[in-house]
């Protein structure tokens, strides 16, 4: 049972791994095609808010790479200097997916909603999960993982409400592009493209968790 608890973090890493790599290569791929009406990550994000008829939202330049994300608390788009300033087919995919969390909340889109009241729970959760699960190794305590596991079983619930909000963003980002012709037929598909990559990090996480969490169960049934 020990070997099957190595070969799950083993199979966890290589998922990670895989997924990150692939949505690497994917942005950067696209990330050399410039699109033929020359919008920027920035413009493309705004032409989108204005089609769903957003005005309060700010967009603004966020530094790093990758590091694009929608803060509803200061209902902010923060877009990355890879993404902001550039007109490749992969920076309008990025912005108008963050562009599509923005529409999420302003329609008041349930998974959307649930995922940031349990965000900051999920945190706590995630920290005292893993100081109770060391401490019942530490002292072979069968009830110590048990609590731990229930503490984790947060971290899982988050993952799962997270991939619909994520796939449901991508859905309206691409939908938008269709119906805006803001990009060519091939330019839309390497967008689209770009957001599966995306979105299959999501899928990577949640699957992650799952074999975390048979992880912890496989060692809690040796504490019995």
């Amino acid at each position: 049972m020990q070997y099957a608890t190595y070969g799950l973090v083993i199979l966890s890493l290589i998922i990670s791994v895989a997924a990150s790599i692939n949505v690497k290569a994917s942005f950067k791929k696209w990330s050399r095609v410039r699109n033929s009406r020359g919008l920027t990550g920035a413009e493309a994000a705004r032409q989108m808010l204005m089609q769903h008829g957003i005005s309060h939202v700010a967009i603004e330049p966020v530094p790093g790479s990758l590091t694009d994300h929608y803060d509803p608390t200061s209902q902010t788009i923060r877009l990355s200097q890879d993404v902001y300033n550039s007109d490749s087919v992969a920076a309008v995919g990025v912005a108008m997916h963050e562009a599509g969390h923005a529409v999420q909340y302003a329609q008041d889109y349930a998974p959307v909603k649930l995922r940031h009241a349990i965000v900051k729970s999920t945190n706590v959760s995630s920290m005292v999960s893993y100081l109770l699960v060391v401490l019942g190794i530490v002292f072979s305590s069968y009830n110590l993982l048990t609590l731990g596991i229930v503490f984790f079983l947060a971290v899982v619930f988050f993952q799962l409400v997270t991939l619909p909000v994520e796939f449901n963003a991508s859905i309206r980002a691409v939908r938008t592009l269709e119906d805006s012709m803001m990009l060519e037929a091939e330019e839309r598909k390497g967008a689209a493209a770009v957001l599966r990559a995306a979105a299959l990090t999501y899928v990577a996480a949640l699957v992650t968790s799952l074999l975390q969490l048979l992880r912890l169960l496989l060692i809690r049934g040796r504490r019995r």
